[in-house]
């Protein structure tokens, strides 16, 4: 992004520079002076003592022309190369956001955007290990959890005892459950998606 406003700057150097060797050298001055000393001896009409204005405006026109092409140029080449590969990150992240971990951002340049993209690529990774972590858990527990009722079942205790364990227990199977649901919602990115997606 540093080199859009590279070329806008050097662009607009080019014109200072252009203007400040008119103004500074003494040759316009020089010319002027010139032009209405001629006017004062009639040798010239007003509008030829005015010429060298003239040509300064329409330099001035034709520089800041010049400056209006290159910004249009620079602001062509910003949306193309900054701003559809940011709307096409922020539409990825909402489909992760909304649980699509399949997503992958895929930014073809060397920039902060092919940065951010690595970024967003590697949350996604991570999120799902934490979920595929979670859901393994999940597994085991329930596991412990059908045991323990089972156990329970063939254990001599008291009644509220048992019933005091059976309630804890049940509880926290559902807790795995409601868990084991979130983590479904999820859509996993796999190899065949990334061989497919190459």
């Amino acid at each position: 992004m540093i080199i859009y406003f590279l070329l806008i700057g050097f662009a607009s150097m080019l014109v200072g520079i252009e203007f400040w060797a008119d103004f500074s050298g003494g040759a316009l001055k020089s010319e002027i002076w010139h032009h209405l000393d001629r006017y004062e001896h009639h040798q010239i009409d007003r509008e030829q003592v005015l010429a060298p204005i003239d040509r300064l405006r329409s330099k001035a026109i034709l520089m800041v022309a010049i400056i209006m092409v290159v910004m249009l140029i620079v602001l062509t080449m910003f949306i193309k190369n900054i701003t559809e590969p940011l709307q096409h990150m922020i539409q990825l992240s909402r489909k992760i956001s909304a649980g699509d971990l399949s997503q992958t951002v895929r930014v073809d340049a060397n920039n902060e955007l092919a940065d951010l993209g690595h970024v967003i690529n590697e949350m996604a990774s991570n999120l799902q290990e934490i979920i595929l972590l979670s859901q393994r858990i999940c597994t085991t527990g329930r596991v412990h959890v059908d045991s323990a009722l089972g156990q329970l079942d063939r254990a001599d205790l008291d009644s509220p005892t048992t019933d005091q364990l059976r309630k804890a227990i049940g509880s926290l199977g559902d807790e795995l459950s409601t868990m084991g649901d979130m983590i479904a919602y999820f859509s996993f990115y796999s190899f065949d998606q990334k061989h497919d997606a190459g």
